[in-house]
């Protein structure tokens, strides 16, 4: 038997395809696998997308299952804050938390490419998230129809506070209607704040016209007295 007949034999008894051409490094797989990540998340940075889907094995997507529990934040850095706050509301609700991070700020300069990476590295095999341009509640419930945001006291406090509307109640008003409108809700979680008080939902002077948008989330619950801006300054 001529030598290339026994080898198309020995692949076959293998379950081996004949192949002539020379394999192809796993280098050059993740090489491509590198350039479409990095090709989404500067189509992201750029605008030219709204969203993008981080699995929780680091890949990138321009699509994803759509959340239901978001819980959105800067993540400088991811804690065990972050961490607990998404397991407890998840046995609250009976839903699967997701983070959700905003390339875009409105109080600060936007995200780059090379500072969403390192961030991203943290959620590596623990959760995936959500890639937005979406700086506010409204434009993340237009993303997001439906969802329930897990939030802090402080920040279910500046949800309400007209001076985050440009000091407008009527653009305050128009925002909650279209939360409202979209199906979404908040859930609270107590914090310490500045004077080391632990504020929770109870603290907040919600009106009562939007009072409907939040629920607690009890301290006995979930209560974690560490900020990611203690972090900072303590790094």
């Amino acid at each position: 038997m001529d030598p290339q007949r026994r080898a198309s034999i020995s692949a076959n008894a293998f379950q081996l395809a004949e192949r002539d051409e020379v394999q192809q490094l796993s280098g050059q797989t993740l090489q491509r696998e590198t350039q479409a990540k990095d090709d989404l998340l500067r189509a992201l940075c750029e605008g030219h997308l709204h969203a993008v889907f981080v699995d929780v094995d680091g890949r990138l997507c321009p699509d994803g299952p759509r959340p239901l529990l978001l819980l959105p934040g800067s993540f400088n850095p991811l804690h065990r804050g972050h961490c607990g706050l998404a397991e407890a509301a998840s046995r609250r609700t009976g839903l699967t938390a997701v983070f959700e991070l905003s390339v875009v700020n409105a109080d600060k300069p936007s995200l780059t490419a090379e500072e969403v990476r390192s961030r991203l590295d943290a959620f590596a095999d623990k959760s995936s998230l959500w890639l937005t341009r979406a700086p506010t509640f409204v434009e993340k419930a237009e993303l997001f129809p439906g969802v329930v945001f897990v939030v802090g006291a402080d920040t279910a406090e500046r949800i309400v506070q007209p001076r985050f509307y440009g000091g407008s109640a009527a653009q305050l008003d128009r925002a909650m209607t279209k939360l409202r409108s979209r199906s979404c809700r908040f859930l609270v979680a107590g914090r310490v704040n500045k004077e080391d008080n632990f504020v929770d939902l109870s603290n907040l002077d919600i009106p009562e016209a939007y009072r409907d948008l939040f629920a607690d989330l009890p301290a006995d619950e979930f209560r974690v007295d560490l900020c990611s801006t203690q972090l900072r300054e303590a790094r």
